[in-house]
């Protein structure tokens, strides 16, 4: 088994926000060799999905949010070597890799795995973007202010989807900045961008974050489409744990 063992990484570069609706991720599995850049540390585990700006990986130990590592993933004769960095990561769980730098012949191999796994089912059932579910759950968001102490502040969301949430934040923020999200039950951590700033009640504002790649499994609940109603024959209640 290789040593996964890590130490922390350099602070993380800006979050870049991404069009979920324009980058689906599809079910692919696969060998996937993670080498952190600052520590060469190596992890060798497998990729649960993939889109053409990232990819998840099912590890006990991922890296820590913000790690710089290269990516080589490689499915029977075939391989995908990129330059990435963690926007998502849970120990015991696994990590979102955003992929930051891609050569045009590497690019022509994941386009390819893309379109084989468009032909499967799962792209018919996931491609629609999912519907938001009004929630209370515990956040603590944190970032860099210039000038200024670092930003971090314990709060709760008002709506969460697959993409992102619409949070509470005492603290003035600007649109496009990146914030670091936790999630106070579950200990998962992600990269997202401002997407929008607006009033709410008192001093507080409604802050809309995006998460820098898709995931439905940071919030641990279960999200309809959008097309969704109470009588559609998939209807159920979430998983909210």
């Amino acid at each position: 088994m290789p040593d996964e063992t890590k130490k922390p990484a350099d602070s993380p570069a800006a979050p870049v926000a991404v069009d979920p609706r324009a980058h689906p991720r599809y079910r692919f599995t696969a060998t996937v060799d993670v080498v952190e850049e600052t520590s060469g540390m190596r992890i060798t585990a497998r990729v649960g999905n993939l889109s053409r700006r990232g990819c998840y990986v099912d590890t006990n130990s991922p890296f820590l949010l913000g790690a710089v590592a290269k990516v080589r993933i490689t499915k029977g004769t075939e391989f995908f070597e990129a330059q990435a960095r963690v926007v998502y990561s849970l120990v015991s769980k696994g990590m979102g890799l955003l992929f930051t730098a891609v050569e045009p012949d590497q690019r022509r191999t994941l386009a390819t795995w893309l379109a084989e796994s468009a032909k499967t089912s799962w792209l018919a059932s996931n491609r629609r973007s999912s519907q938001r579910i009004l929630v209370k759950i515990s956040v603590r968001v944190s970032g860099q202010n210039t000038p200024g102490p670092p930003l971090q502040e314990d709060t709760h969301t008002l709506a969460v989807n697959a993409h992102g949430a619409s949070i509470l934040l005492s603290t003035p923020v600007n649109k496009g900045r990146g914030l670091t999200l936790s999630n106070v039950q579950t200990g998962a951590v992600i990269e997202c961008v401002v997407t929008y700033v607006s009033a709410h009640q008192g001093d507080r504002l409604r802050v809309g974050v995006q998460f820098a790649l898709p995931n439905p499994t940071f919030w641990h609940m279960a999200f309809p489409p959008d097309d969704w109603t109470p009588n559609h024959p998939d209807a159920k209640s979430p998983d909210v744990r």
